[in-house]
């Protein structure tokens, strides 16, 4: 039996997203065991971003700095703005390394069922940085889902007054992939996407 002080920390760490019961417990006795080279180093750095975690007030963005990282890079092109639903889509996104832009981060989406209305989204403060001009391009890059369509649909809406080109990620099939493993509404976006054959 472990101690409170122990099991807590398992508990926390159980709550976290992709960690159960099991796999806290797992992770508790690796830090334990590696008390110097893995506790006492994850601890000093979950207490740095403690100390100076800020939410970026141009985008959203979650960093240790306000502007974030993202918006104060000089080499980003300013000119184009990749709409996302939230910190982790930017971040996946990012990753990838092929969006040479800045983010806007909404903060969730629309959804009737669990109350969520245009108010409860950073959109005023979208359509904000784009009518303060300078923006080419505006990529709506919501998840395929009826509310992630239904936000971006929205946007579109509110936007379509500024001279953007507006554009979308496309939606289909995943690179890969075998056709008869597909639900029925990626074939459905897949075929309607479809283009020349070059």
């Amino acid at each position: 039996m472990a101690s409170p002080e122990i099991e807590t920390l398992t508990q926390a760490l159980a709550r976290l997203p992709g960690l159960g019961p099991r796999s806290a417990r797992r992770a508790v006795l690796h830090l334990l065991k590696k008390r110097e080279t893995a506790l006492a180093p994850l601890l000093r750095a979950l207490e740095a971003v403690n100390e100076r975690l800020a939410t970026c007030g141009i985008c959203g963005n979650v960093d240790t700095t306000d502007p974030c990282g993202i918006c104060a890079d000089p080499r980003r092109d300013a000119r184009a703005l990749c709409v996302v639903e939230d910190v982790p889509d930017l971040w996946a996104l990012d990753r990838s390394r092929l969006f040479p832009g800045r983010y806007h981060v909404l903060g969730g989406r629309l959804s009737a069922l669990e109350g969520v209305r245009p108010e409860d989204l950073r959109i005023d403060s979208l359509v904000s940085r784009i009518a303060a001009g300078g923006i080419d391009e505006v990529v709506l890059a919501m998840n395929a889902t009826l509310e992630g369509q239904t936000t971006a649909h929205y946007i579109a809406e509110r936007i379509e007054r500024f001279p953007v080109r507006l554009t979308q990620l496309a939606h289909g099939l995943p690179v890969g992939g075998e056709l008869d493993y597909l639900d029925e509404g990626t074939l459905a976006q897949a075929l309607r996407a479809r283009r020349p054959v070059a």
